[in-house]
């Protein structure tokens, strides 16, 4: 049964971009995928309200989105802010990363996350 607070376009357009991930969405899944054995457990285009959010987090209430260049319109901006305010309404933390960096800089993307989620994840399993 689907979650009553989740229009059915919005779930039907999530389940859509989970099968058209970009190329630095699909370098950001390989990245919060190392989290998993941390109890990190990170789900693609999830629908949240009215909105998709890239990468959620939903037990620790963590967001990560990979930011394209809509994202650098003054109206992408705009609907930047009026999103993460809804999100930060619900209780989430939202991680924001520019597509290229996550392409060119993939270890210091994962430092930066691991770093914000660090008192969230379990200890890191040894070999």
């Amino acid at each position: 049964m689907p979650h009553s607070n989740i229009d059915p376009k919005t779930r039907k357009r999530a389940r859509t971009l989970r099968s058209e991930l970009t190329k630095a969405e699909r370098e950001m899944w390989d990245i919060l995928r190392d989290f998993r054995p941390r109890g990190a457990r990170f789900r693609r285009e999830t629908p949240i309200g009215p909105y998709i959010a890239d990468f959620a987090w939903l037990a620790a209430r963590v967001i990560v989105e990979v930011d394209g260049h809509s994202h650098e319109t003054d109206e992408g901006r705009r609907h930047d802010i009026r999103r993460d305010a809804f999100m930060a309404s619900q209780g989430f933390k939202v991680l924001r990363f520019d597509n290229d960096f996550v392409i060119d800089n993939p270890d210091h993307v994962f430092l930066t996350i691991e770093a914000s989620i660090a008192h969230l994840l379990k200890k890191a399993p040894t070999p």
